[in-house]
C-alpha cells in the first residue's frame, strides 16, 4: 500500500527518495500516530534492526514538532532528542533525518563520542531543532550546560536494548530525568526484555505497544547456515565461505580486538580487499574504513560486536560469525546487519566440533532453523567460479566501441580463439583468492560409505597394516576395555586430528590404549589439530612403534581372572559365597582371618622401620573387655547410671558415672589386680582416694590419658621414656 499522508514536506521527501510502500514497522507507527487514540501518545515499539525504524519515528514526530506549520520557526533550544547506542548509528540516524526533514528547514546537530566537543558546543549554541547523539556525550553536554533540555517536546530511544546491554542505563536515567515531564517518549527495541519494559513503565505514560516482530520468525529475509569446521581451520573456512558466496559486501565478526587484527591481516594476505573495525580505532580511522566499504574499495569488514553495532552498509549480503556470539541477542543483532529493507541476506555460523551443542541450543532458543553442512570445498568453489564467469554480463553485453572491436579483430588475427579464451580465464582467476583445503568429517564418512570421492572417482580402500614410506606412531587412550574397534575408531581419529583415512596406516588395539600410524607429511597438521583441544576424557600423544612383546588384543580374546572381568595384572581371588568383596590374599608375615591372630616375625620377615614386631596372642592373654562390676564394657565414657526408662540389659548391672578421686561406690568392688604379662610388672591395687604411686621397683608414671583415671608412662626396656606410641585407630591419641 502507498505511504499514508503524514506531513506535506515529509511526503514530498519520501516521493523524491523513491519510497513507494512502507515497511511493516513504518505502517504500524504511522497508523497509530494518525489515529485519534494514538496521536501524541508514547510508543513502545518492538522492531528488528534494518526494518526502517528511523523513517518510522521521523514521520511519527512530525505532528508533535511541526503541527500544522510547513516549516520550523527560528533556531533555539532543541525540541526533539534522539539517543542511539553507537556513534555510527547516531550518524546514520542524523543523515536519514537530514533528507527527511530537508524541506522543513530543520537544523539537526549530532553529538557523538570521538568528535570534537568544542565544535558540537558551538553548533548547539547557534541553535538547532533536533539533536542526535550517544548517551555519554549527551550527558556530558547537559552537565556542562551546553545542551538545554527544557524545551524538549519528544525523546526517542533507538535500540534501547543495545544501550542497556552496553551499560548506558545510568546515562539514560540522567538524561530522561533532566528532560521535561510533559514530553512524548518513543522507545524502539529489537526485544522487549524485562529491563526494557521496566524502563518504559518508569519514563513513559500510557504507552501504546506495537510489536512488529513475528513470534516464531527472526529475520525472515535472512538465510541461516551452520557450518562444521575443525577448531584450527576457522580462518580457512572464512576464506572458503567468502569465496563460495562472493557477496558484494561481507561482515566477519570476531570477539576480541586481537582476533580482528589477525583475521584482517590473514585475509589481506590472501588477496581480499578488507578493512578492520575495533574499539581502539579513532573516529577518523573508522570513518575512512566505512567510507571504503561504501565506495566499494573494500569488500570485507572484520569487526567486533561493539564496533559493528549500528552499521548500515550497502549491499551487505553476507555475515560470517568467525567466533560464536555470546548469547541469542548477540546472534540476532549480528545477523541483523544483513537482510535489511527487504533485501535478502545470508548469516553463516562457523561451528567447531566442541561447540556444536551450544550453537544448537542457541538456535533453538532464537527459533532459527539453520541448515547444517560442512565447509565449502575447493571443488565446490571452482564450480561456482565457472558458473559466475559464464554468466558474467561482460560476455553478453553489446560492444559499441569501435576501437574495442578493432582490437578484438587484431587479436583474432594473431592468436587463436582458444588462446584468447584461456587468457581471459587466467585474467578472471587472477583476481580471485585461491580456495583452501579444509577438512569435513561428514564428507569423509560419505566417501567411506560410497567408496567414491567428491569427483565420483573410486576411493582408496582402507587396510589395517603399515604402509610403505615414513610413518609416525601415536597413541590414544581408548583400548579394548572400552570396546575399541577400527570401524568407529578411524572416524574419531580423523575428526580429532583433521586428517583423512589415507593418512592413517596401521592400527594396533591393546587392552587400555590403541596405537596408530600417521603419515609424516600429515604429522605436523595432526599434532597442531590435537593441540587445539580434544573431547573430554580423550588423550592423544606421540608413541613408539609397538615392540615384539606388545601383542594386540582381539575382541574375541578372553580376559584372565575370575569370570574374565579383570585384566591380567590384577586377578581376583574367588569370592566368598554371598560376599561382595574378594577374599584376602594370605601373607607370610601376617595371615589374616576372621579373628586376625598376630604372629611373631622371624628373620625373614623383619619389622618395618619404626614398627614393633608382632607378638602372638594367646587365648588367655589380653582378652577382650568383659562386663565387670566396677568397669562395665563400653567405649564411650563417662558412664551414666540408667534410670527406669533405660533398664540394664539382661545379665548386666547398671552403669555408674565415676570421676577421678571419687570413692568406691557403696556396694562396689575396688579395682582388681590383673595378671602380669611376661616381662611386665603387675598392676597394684589402689583406692580411688589415693594418689597413684609408682609400682615397686619401677619408675613413676607420667601423665594421664585424656578422660581416663589411671596414670601411665611410655617406657622402654631400660625404664626410660620411649618415643610416644602411634595412636590406635578409633582411640583418643595419648
Amino acid at each position: 500500500m502507498p505511504f499514508p499522508a503524514s506531513h506535506p514536506a515529509l511526503d514530498r521527501a519520501l516521493s523524491a527518495r523513491g519510497y513507494a510502500e512502507p515497511t511493516p514497522v513504518q505502517s504500524a507507527v504511522l497508523e497509530a500516530s494518525l489515529n485519534e487514540d494514538g496521536s501524541g501518545r508514547d510508543l513502545l515499539v518492538s522492531a528488528q534492526t534494518g526494518s526502517g525504524k528511523t523513517v518510522a519515528f521521523g514521520l511519527a514526530l512530525a505532528p508533535t514538532l511541526l503541527g500544522e506549520t510547513e516549516k520550523f520557526a527560528e533556531f533555539g533550544a532543541p525540541v526533539a532528542l534522539v539517543i542511539a547506542p553507537t556513534r555510527e548509528l547516531a550518524l546514520q540516524v542524523s543523515n536519514e533525518l537530514q533528507w527527511l526533514y530537508a524541506q522543513t528547514g530543520a537544523r539537526i546537530v549530532s553529538c557523538v563520542g570521538g568528535m570534537d566537543p568544542k565544535v558540537e558546543r558551538q553548533a548547539l549554541n547557534r541553535g538547532c531543532h533536533i539533536v542526535v547523539g550517544t548517551p555519554g556525550r549527551l550527558r556530558d553536554h547537559v552537565e556542562r550546560g551546553s545542551l538545554d533540555l527544557s524545551t524538549l517536546q519528544a525523546v526517542v530511544l533507538d535500540e534501547a536494548d543495545e544501550m542497556l546491554d552496553m551499560g548506558f542505563q545510568e546515562d539514560l536515567t540522567f538524561i530522561l530525568d533532566a528532560a521535561p515531564a510533559e514530553r512524548r517518549t518513543l522507545l524502539f527495541s529489537a526485544t522487549l526484555a524485562r529491563d526494557i519494559v521496566q524502563l518504559a513503565k518508569t519514563y513513559q505514560k500510557n504507552a501504546l505497544r506495537i510489536d512488529t516482530v513475528a513470534g516464531n520468525v527472526s529475520h525472515a529475509d535472512i538465510e541461516y547456515k551452520a557450518i562444521r569446521v575443525a577448531p584450527n581451520e576457522i580462518e580457512l573456512a572464512v576464506v572458503n565461505v567468502l569465496r563460495y558466496f562472493e557477496a558484494p559486501g561481507a561482515l566477519v565478526f570476531a570477539n576480541t580486538r586481537e582476533r580482528v587484527k589477525h583475521l584482517t591481516a590473514s585475509l589481506r594476505e590472501r588477496g581480499f580487499s578488507v578493512v578492520g573495525l575495533s574499539g581502539e580505532l579513532t573516529q577518523s580511522q573508522r570513518s575512512e574504513a566505512l567510507q571504503a566499504l561504501r565506495d566499494g574499495h573494500a569488500r570485507v569488514c572484520v569487526a567486533t560486536d561493539v564496533a559493528a553495532r549500528g552499521l548500515d552498509l550497502p549491499d551487505l549480503g553476507l555475515v560470517i560469525h568467525a567466533e560464536i556470539p555470546v548469547n541469542k541477542a548477540g546472534l540476532l543483532h549480528r545477523s541483523g546487519r544483513t537482510g535489511r529493507a527487504g533485501k535478502k541476506g545470508v548469516s553463516v555460523l562457523l561451528v567447531s566440533y566442541t561447540r556444536r551443542r551450544k550453537v544448537e541450543l542457541m538456535l533453538q532458543s532464537a527459533s532459527i532453523n539453520a541448515e547444517w553442512s560442512g565447509p565449502p570445498s575447493a571443488e565446490m568453489i571452482v564450480a561456482n567460479d565457472r558458473k559466475r564467469m559464464l554468466a558474467d554480463p561482460v560476455l553478453t553485453a553489446p560492444v559499441e566501441d569501435e576501437d574495442t572491436l578493432a582490437l578484438g579483430r587484431q587479436l583474432l588475427e594473431t592468436s587463436t580463439p582458444e588462446q584468447i579464451a584461456a587468457a581471459l580465464i587466467r585474467l578472471y582467476q587472477q583476481k580471485l583468492p585461491a580456495p583452501e583445503d579444509v577438512f569435513d568429517d561428514e564428507r569423509m564418512k560419505r566417501q567411506q560409505a560410497t567408496g567414491k570421492n567428491d569427483k565420483g572417482q573410486p576411493d582408496v580402500p582402507y587396510t589395517d597394516f603399515a604402509r610403505g614410506g615414513d610413518m609416525a606412531w601415536f597413541r590414544i587412550n581408548i583400548g579394548r576395555d572400552k570396546n575399541a574397534d577400527p570401524k568407529w575408531l578411524m572416524p574419531t581419529i580423523c575428526r580429532l586430528g583433521h586428517v583423512t583415512k589415507r593418512d592413517i596406516g596401521a592400527i594396533k588395539i591393546f587392552e587400555r590404549e590403541t596405537k596408530f600410524e600417521i603419515t609424516e607429511e600429515m604429522k605436523a597438521k595432526f599434532e597442531a589439530a590435537i593441540a587445539q583441544g580434544l573431547e573430554d576424557g580423550v588423550k592423544i600423544e606421540p608413541a613408539v612403534k609397538p615392540g615384539p612383546s606388545e601383542k594386540p588384543v582381539s575382541r574375541w580374546d578372553k580376559k584372565p581372572g575370575a569370570g574374565g572381568d579383570r585384566p591380567e595384572k590384577k586377578p581376583w581371588k574367588a569370592r566368598e559365597e554371598g560376599g561382595d568383596k574378594p577374599a584376602w590374599k594370605p601373607r607370610e608375615d601376617r595371615p589374616q582371618g576372621e579373628k586376625k591372630p598376630w604372629v611373631k616375625r622371624d628373620d625373614a620377615a623383619p619389622a618395618a622401620e619404626g614398627k614393633k614386631p608382632w607378638v602372638k596372642r594367646e587365648d588367655g592373654d589380653k582378652p577382650a573387655w568383659k562386663a565387670r562390676e566396677d568397669n562395665p564394657q563400653g567405649e564411650k565414657k563417662p558412664w551414666v547410671k540408667r534410670d527406669d526408662a533405660a533398664p540394664a540389659a539382661e545379665g548386666k548391672k547398671p552403669w555408674v558415672k565415676r570421676t577421678a578421686g571419687d570413692p568406691t561406690p557403696e556396694g562396689k568392688k575396688p579395682w582388681v589386680k590383673k595378671p602380669a604379662a611376661e616381662g611386665k610388672t603387675p598392676w597394684a591395687p589402689r583406692s580411688d582416694a589415693e594418689a597413684a604411686p609408682a609400682p615397686a621397683g619401677d619408675k613413676p608414671w607420667k601423665g594421664k590419658p585424656k578422660g581416663g583415671d589411671r596414670p601411665w608412662a611410655a617406657r622402654d626396656a631400660r625404664g626410660k621414656p620411649a618415643e610416644p606410641r602411634a595412636p590406635y585407630k578409633g582411640k583418643t591419641p595419648r
